[in-house]
């Protein structure tokens, strides 16, 4: 990973005010996306959008690739977001319309702990981020997504961020509960 993607400062300011309008974060499963997304937006006033409570219709039904495609196009033209969700499918759609892209880059060891403390707080519920009608539930297939995350996921997300970082866009990269802090006083400040 190139320093240039360590970056942990928080969003320039102009005489305007924020320049981030435009937020896409990603990461793997457990990372922390939608309880960073949440806590940018309360900070920022910005609207958040969960993309699992967008994606999933109830009973875990995913929406077809197409209206999916166009759902986050047409989200993408507001005048500012903040949308918290990998899908790397479409991940680009988000990254290209942003002026910031962050990524929570945890260790797997911290994502899996903070997975099985999501499923044992919302058992049998329905989380804050998650569409009605999909309770917390955890299969194998999402424990070995999220343990391969990093292996099968890195190369492709670095090359990207490098990319918008060569687009002008703001890339920051945090891998630590102290960064995201760190990054987040850092807003509450101005």
């Amino acid at each position: 990973m190139t320093n240039a993607l360590v970056s942990v400062e928080p969003a320039r300011m102009s005489k305007e005010g924020l320049s981030v309008r435009k937020v896409a974060i990603i990461g793997s499963p457990g990372a922390g996306k939608s309880t960073f997304a949440r806590r940018l937006g309360d900070i920022t006033g910005i609207e958040v959008y969960h993309l699992d409570r967008l994606f999933w219709k109830p009973g875990w039904v995913g929406t077809p690739r197409e209206e999916w495609k166009t759902l986050q196009q047409q989200l993408i033209q507001n005048e500012s977001w903040i949308m918290d969700g990998h899908y790397g499918a479409t991940m680009d759609i988000r990254i290209q319309a942003a002026d910031t892209v962050i990524f929570l880059d945890f260790p797997r060891r911290v994502c899996l702990w903070r997975i099985a403390k999501r499923v044992i707080r919302y058992r049998g519920q329905i989380r804050p981020d998650m569409a009605e009608g999909c309770p917390e539930k955890v299969d194998f297939d999402f424990i070995r997504y999220a343990w391969g995350f990093r292996r099968r996921e890195q190369a492709r997300i670095v090359q990207r961020l490098e990319e918008a970082r060569r687009e002008g866009k703001q890339v920051v990269r945090l891998s630590t509960r102290q960064q995201v802090e760190r990054y987040l006083a850092g807003l509450q400040s101005f």
